[in-house]
């Protein structure tokens, strides 16, 4: 059963290096033009794609947590 718990925390873990790595890449992306342009109202698709990225990676970090408190209530 703890072999199951530790494959799970792994997946998750690199589930949430993997939304980090295409978030960040989003990020270095978006142009500065961009960034620094006042003139657009609403997000741009990079900014869409940014913010898509890093709340997986907190989705993603949730579950490991999840996880971790299951192994721990299993374990006690």
């Amino acid at each position: 059963m703890n072999t199951v718990f530790v494959i799970l925390i792994l997946a998750a873990m690199v589930m949430v290096v993997v939304s980090l790595v295409r978030g960040v890449v989003a990020f270095l992306q978006s142009t500065k033009i961009d960034l620094q342009s006042g003139e657009q109202v609403d997000a741009t698709e990079m900014q869409l794609k940014q913010n898509k990225a890093m709340m997986a990676r907190v989705k993603w970090q949730a579950v490991a947590v999840v996880i971790m408190a299951i192994m721990l209530a299993v374990a006690a």
